[in-house]
């Protein structure tokens, strides 16, 4: 090879010393719009061509490639972006007059010795793609949408005699700045894969199904119809009651609560109803005048749990609202429930 490169050289020579300067002047300027071996845009080989011959095979190896569509696929999902939509269009023109100028760089000499040796210049130009950023940010704008989903805490399903876990879930975040750079990527590099899998984050809820049991330590449901109070500890059943509830007309409220305020020998506050007479809106103190015995844990708007000294409407619907209970068994269960604790009155 280096006998054969040798010998192009000496030819040169003699056609330069046999044609002089003009000659060899010639000779480059016949050459002044042909690419140089090893010249190549965005990895496509256009070296030896002319600008129309290298466009067209930009076209077919570059420019069809670029204008498949990018597609994120998740799960079976698949949102796409064609080229259209997202603006991609590449420079063809500028890239070749690119490669025509880099090949030109050299010295006259360098040249005609390059092409007659049948040496290279190894230049690497990258493709010159512009794309709409715009396009890009909606999409994974509408991938987030679809896909993000928020983590739902573990619950429980309350009812009158029973509570029953509700599992969570985890929630799903799209990484929308990873997954704009992996389109943007894909939209301009020849080569790249055209499917992309959005990277996503598991989000966990505050509250598992392992954390439910702690979460609703206590918990009390009241059966009207049928004038129990349950207590419940970590989920469980700890122990049941009998209870009054309110009559016909002064309901005792149905709903999910929460234990407001207790109290031990409470003050009853009594109401400004027409069912209290002359007591409406005044304060009793504790005493045999108060109906308001020995506890006092509030509810809901004047209602409450409360002892009472008329046992005889336990299992009844007999109280102005409140849930009365037997005097030890309201002292038994004051002593058991905390502040906030849910209540749930069915």
């Amino acid at each position: 090879m280096r006998n054969r490169n040798l010998l192009f050289v000496a030819l040169f020579l003699v056609l330069l010393l046999a044609g002089g300067a003009v000659g060899a002047y010639a000779y480059d300027h016949s050459r002044r719009d042909t690419i140089a071996k090893g010249v190549t845009i965005g990895g496509v080989e256009v070296g030896g061509l002319k600008p129309a011959a290298a466009r067209t095979k930009l076209e077919a190896e570059l420019l069809r490639p670029l204008r498949r569509p990018v597609v994120v696929a998740y799960h079976g999902r698949r949102f796409a972006l064609s080229a259209r939509a997202a603006r991609v269009a590449v420079d063809l023109d500028g890239m070749v007059a690119e490669a025509v100028r880099r090949s030109r760089d050299a010295s006259i000499v360098s040249r005609i010795g390059r092409e007659v040796t049948g040496g290279t210049v190894h230049t690497r130009l990258r493709p010159k793609v512009v794309y709409s950023h715009a396009a890009v940010e909606r999409l994974a704008r509408d991938v987030a949408t679809a896909l993000d989903r928020a983590p739902q805490d573990a619950s429980v399903s309350f009812a009158a005699s029973s509570l029953g876990p509700v599992a969570g879930h985890d929630g799903v975040k799209v990484d929308t700045r990873g997954l704009r750079r992996a389109v943007a990527h894909a939209l301009v590099t020849v080569g790249s894969r055209r499917t992309i899998a959005p990277k996503v984050q598991t989000v966990v809820p505050k509250v598992s199904s392992a954390t439910l049991a702690s979460r609703y330590g206590t918990v009390i449901t009241v059966d009207r119809s049928n004038f129990r109070l349950y207590l419940w500890k970590g989920l469980k059943l700890s122990k049941t009651y009998s209870i009054a509830v309110g009559q016909v007309g002064l309901d005792t409220p149905a709903g999910l609560y929460a234990i407001q305020n207790k109290a031990v020998d409470p003050v009853w506050s009594v109401p400004n109803s027409a069912w209290a007479g002359d007591l409406a809106g005044t304060q009793v103190p504790p005493g045999p005048s108060n109906p308001i015995k020995a506890r006092w844990m509030g509810i809901y708007a004047g209602a409450g749990i409360h002892g009472t000294d008329d046992v005889g409407s336990i299992g009844s619907a007999a109280s102005h609202g409140c849930i009365r209970m037997a005097v030890p068994d309201v002292v038994d269960l004051y002593d058991r429930v905390p502040v906030g604790a849910p209540v749930f009155i069915a």
